[in-house]
C-alpha cells in the first residue's frame, strides 16, 4: 500500500506508531504492546487462569470511545446510554388504546320486554315511530319524549334526513315525482339502519314520519322492514283547526299550503279502525302529549298492535 504522500510506507514495529506519529493529550493512542490483528501478535482470548481470590473481573473498556455502532437489533454497547432497540415485550399498542369501541352491529329490533312494576315505558329499550301529519306537532313531542327518559333515547327525524341532501333535494312542494320519491325512501332507509344501530348499542330511539294508511309499502310496512318487528307505532293526529294554526307558524319548505294540510290530514284520518294507538293531541301541551305517548307505548310493550 502506497503513502498518501507517495513512497512506502515504513515498517510497522511493534508497540510504536508510523514515523513522525507522536501522542497527542487530545487524542490518547492505543496502549504499548502487540497490535491485535498484527501476524506478530498473540491469539486473543481470555486470560490465563482463575482471577486472584476476592477480585472479579474487570471488564475491558474501548481503547477510542466514539460514537454508538449502528443499529443491528443487538443490544446496545455497555455503557451506552442513548436510544436502544425496542424491548422485545413491548407490542404496538392496541386498537382499545386509541379510543376504539366494538360495537355490535345492528340487526332487526325484537319486540321489547314489558317493563317491571314501573309507570310508563320505565328503562325498556325501545323504537317508536311517531306518526302524524304536519303540523301535529310530531317532532316536538318525539324529542320531548326523548330527553324526559331515564335512559338514553336517540330522536331521528325522516325531514332532517332528508334535508341533508343540499344540492339536488326533491322537494315535495314541487310535487311528488320519482325523484322526490326515491329520496324518501333513501331516507327512510337511513333512519331505519341507524335505528337499529342504536337499539344494538342499548340506545332506545323514537323516528317520526307522515306516513300515509293507504300507501302501505312505501309507509308502514317499509319502516318495519328497515328497522324491525319491535318497531311500535303511534299515531299523533290533532283536530284541522290544530293543524292548520300550527302550519302557519312554519316557515321555509316545512310550511304547506292550507290545502296540502287538509288533505294530508284526511288521508291520516283512514288510521282509524287500523289498530293502532291514535293520540288526539289537540288540548294538549307537548309535556302532557309526551306523558301520554310513554303511556300509550307501555300499554303497546305488554299488547303490541297487529300490523
Amino acid at each position: 500500500m502506497q503513502h498518501a504522500v507517495g513512497g512506502p510506507l515504513p515498517p510497522h514495529r511493534p508497540g510504536h506508531g508510523p514515523a513522525g506519529w507522536t501522542h497527542s493529550a487530545q487524542h490518547p493512542g492505543p496502549p504499548p504492546g502487540p497490535v491485535p490483528g498484527h501476524p506478530s501478535a498473540p491469539p486473543q482470548g481470555p486470560p490465563a487462569g482463575p482471577p486472584p481470590a476476592g477480585h472479579a473481573p474487570r471488564p475491558q473498556q474501548p481503547a477510542h470511545p466514539g460514537p454508538p455502532p449502528p443499529h443491528t437489533g443487538q443490544q446496545p454497547p455497555q455503557g451506552w446510554t442513548g436510544p436502544g432497540p425496542q424491548h422485545p415485550s413491548a407490542a404496538p399498542p392496541s386498537r382499545d388504546t386509541t379510543g376504539h369501541v366494538p360495537l355490535p352491529p345492528g340487526g332487526p329490533v325484537p319486540i321489547p320486554a314489558p317493563p317491571q312494576n314501573e309507570g310508563g315505558t320505565g328503562t325498556a329499550t325501545l323504537a317508536v315511530l311517531l306518526i302524524g301529519p304536519a303540523g301535529a306537532g310530531k317532532t316536538t313531542v318525539a324529542r320531548h319524549w326523548a330527553t324526559s327518559r331515564r335512559v338514553p333515547t336517540a330522536h331521528i327525524s325522516l325531514d332532517d334526513v332528508r334535508e341533508w341532501v343540499c344540492t339536488g333535494f326533491a322537494d315535495p312542494q314541487s310535487g311528488w315525482n320519482d325523484s322526490s320519491e326515491a329520496q324518501y325512501r333513501l331516507a327512510r332507509r337511513t333512519c331505519g339502519f341507524a335505528a337499529r344501530n342504536f337499539l344494538a348499542n342499548g340506545i332506545s330511539c323514537i323516528l317520526d314520519d307522515a306516513v300515509f294508511p293507504d300507501r302501505p309499502v312505501v309507509g308502514l310496512g317499509g319502516w318495519k322492514r328497515h328497522v324491525g318487528p319491535g318497531l311500535l307505532p303511534v299515531v299523533l293526529l290533532p283536530g284541522l283547526e290544530v293543524v292548520l294554526e300550527r302550519n302557519a307558524e312554519r316557515s321555509g319548505n316545512r310550511r304547506l299550503s292550507d290545502e296540502e294540510v287538509a288533505s294530508i290530514h284526511g288521508r291520516m284520518a283512514g288510521w282509524y279502525g287500523s289498530g293502532l294507538p291514535i293520540i288526539d293531541n289537540s288540548k294538549y301541551d307537548v309535556e302532557t302529549t309526551a306523558r301520554v305517548l310513554d303511556e300509550v307505548l307501555a300499554r303497546s310493550i305488554a299488547s303490541p298492535p297487529a300490523w
